[in-house]
């Protein structure tokens, strides 16, 4: 699924994002950290990896590994 950072707070690691079909998702810490990204921009597109329940598992950025 693909989407579009709504927030990111640096200090928690944690964010939302709105998807493309404007369904809200919020992302816990551990799914930045499994990224391995350092920081996430305001309206930055991402992929996300969701798990059988749809927690988030992993916020990536498209065509980077």
């Amino acid at each position: 699924m693909q989407g579009t950072i709504a927030t990111f707070d640096t200090a928690t690691r944690s964010g939302s994002l709105l998807l493309d079909d404007g369904t809200p998702l919020t992302f816990a810490a551990d799914a930045f950290d499994r990224s391995g990204l350092r920081l996430l921009r305001l309206g930055q597109r991402v992929t996300v990896e969701s798990d059988a329940t749809g927690a988030v598992r992993r916020v990536t950025i498209p065509g980077v590994a």
